[in-house]
């Protein structure tokens, strides 16, 4: 196997020497620069598999290298080595396209894990462009619709970087999906990858389950436990609905990611942890922010990259093909012979605006294929609005928004706690269990109501 080479580009010979000495005895290549004009020369020259490059350089800065980089070389990975607290640079040299970062002083088990890492990249690098990865038919994202390539290209190209992702989306979008994806065709595809829900988590449990305890650390702790960044080392960690975290826990998840290092619950020293932060949420986060619900801070560090995911609204035929997809899922859960719909139903899910997005659409299909005939899925098995279904050539915008009037014109009185499980049901009903349209006129949030349904068992009522 050849030796693989890496750059180094700092202007400090001590620097420059330590580093070397900690790559040669990993078994690598290397050379080095101590600015900008040597560093662009010795990647023509050296062709390296991975570039380590100081912020601060005699006749520019780290990001004349990334740029160029990422311009005339975007296979080679680069990482910047940035000054003490020097978070901003940090990001923005992430925003340019680096790799990853380190800081100074150098903590050399953090670089290592870094280089091993990169070179991984390097050495995995797929000689198809993004834009031919995202064609290819075993991707679990489905659909072939222009937003849909678009999502499936940039995916591919956020699985090259270390750097944070927010991914934003309507409930229901697919943002786990789309998070996972990232992962496996990410270097850390081997490693874990570990979801969690930031709203489901007492906040009273949240620090021992984010970074693990000591047994005898608290009352209950009655043997030590590993937390998700541990289970997440050397892989991706996702965090669902980052806005519901409580302020106290986002200062310390702050502290987690700038320094890379976690402490136990218990616990005397700070652990390293190696670990990729992807993260959404359906709300606006930048107003979460102006309205002193989420830390600027940790939002800037979050948001390095933003990644919307398209509703179902947006996805045109994609519609059609996930509902193909979907009934032939649920045949072969159920054992059945293929269950199909009709052209009626085809046009009627076409006018849908899909409100609960993918997530809605399986759940409507389920539905419809326990009361259909003949495995034929027909309109009014579908228990779409009214407006929806009543005719083909109807406008589908005016008969939403007639039907949203509708909906906003009824009057629920306010919720309380002996009669809620009537008023929850009240506004199911005038709603037609549409679960959004009920969370709007309840005043609650769509988790909120959901819990509700589940804790009175209202499903069973439906």
């Amino acid at each position: 196997m050849t030796q693989q080479r890496v750059l180094i580009i700092d202007d400090e010979p001590d620097i420059r020497e330590l580093l070397e000495l900690t790559l040669l005895r990993m078994g690598l290549d290397t050379a080095t620069a101590g600015d900008v004009k040597e560093a662009l020369l010795a990647i023509q020259n050296f062709k390296p598999d991975l570039c380590l490059t100081d912020m601060k350089l005699p006749d520019g800065t780290g990001f004349d290298v990334v740029r160029y980089i990422q311009r005339e070389h975007p296979h080679i990975p680069v990482a910047v080595i940035t000054a003490f607290g020097s978070m901003e640079a940090a990001v923005e040299a992430l925003k340019a396209g680096a790799y990853d970062f380190v800081s100074k002083p150098v903590d050399l088990t953090k670089l290592r894990d870094l280089v091993n890492t990169a070179l991984k990249l390097a050495e995995d690098a797929p000689v198809d462009s993004p834009v031919d990865q995202a064609s290819n038919s075993s991707s679990p994202i489905l659909g072939h619709s222009p937003a849909i390539e678009q999502l499936k290209a940039t995916i591919a190209k956020l699985a090259r970087s270390q750097a944070p992702v927010f991914i934003h989306g309507e409930s229901g979008s697919g943002k786990e999906l789309v998070a996972r994806q990232i992962h496996e065709l990410s270097p850390r595809a081997n490693g874990s990858f570990v979801p969690v829900n930031c709203g489901a988590i007492p906040e009273s449990l949240m620090e021992s389950e984010f970074f693990g305890h000591k047994k005898g650390s608290f009352t209950g702790a009655v043997e030590d436990k590993e937390g998700l960044f541990q289970a997440a080392h050397h892989g991706t960690l996702f965090l669902d609905e980052v806005a519901d975290l409580p302020l106290n826990m986002q200062v310390k998840l702050l502290r987690a990611i700038q320094e890379k290092a976690i402490k136990i619950v218990g616990g005397v020293e700070e652990i390293p942890v190696d670990t990729r932060i992807l993260c959404a949420t359906h709300k606006n986060l930048q107003q979460e922010v102006e309205q002193g619900r989420f830390r600027q801070d940790l939002y800037y560090r979050l948001n390095v990259i933003k990644l919307d995911v398209p509703s179902l609204a947006e996805r045109g035929d994609d519609i059609l093909l996930l509902a193909d997809h979907f009934l032939t899922l649920i045949a072969e859960r159920w054992q059945l012979d293929d269950i199909i719909l009709s052209e009626e139903a085809k046009v009627t899910l076409g006018n849908y605006p899909f409100p609960g997005n993918v997530r809605e659409l399986e759940n409507i299909l389920e539905r419809a294929s326990t009361l259909c005939d003949d495995n034929i899925i027909h309109p009014h098995d579908l228990q779409l609005p009214e407006v929806v279904t009543a005719q083909v050539n109807s406008d589908p915008v005016i008969a939403t928004m007639e039907k949203i009037q509708d909906i906003e014109n009824i009057t629920i009185p306010p919720v309380s706690f002996n009669n809620e499980k009537d008023q929850i049901l009240a506004a199911l009903d005038q709603t037609r269990w549409n679960r959004t349209a009920a969370a709007k006129l309840l005043g609650m949030t769509f988790r909120q109501l959901r819990y509700r349904i589940k804790k009175y068992e209202l499903d069973q009522t439906a």
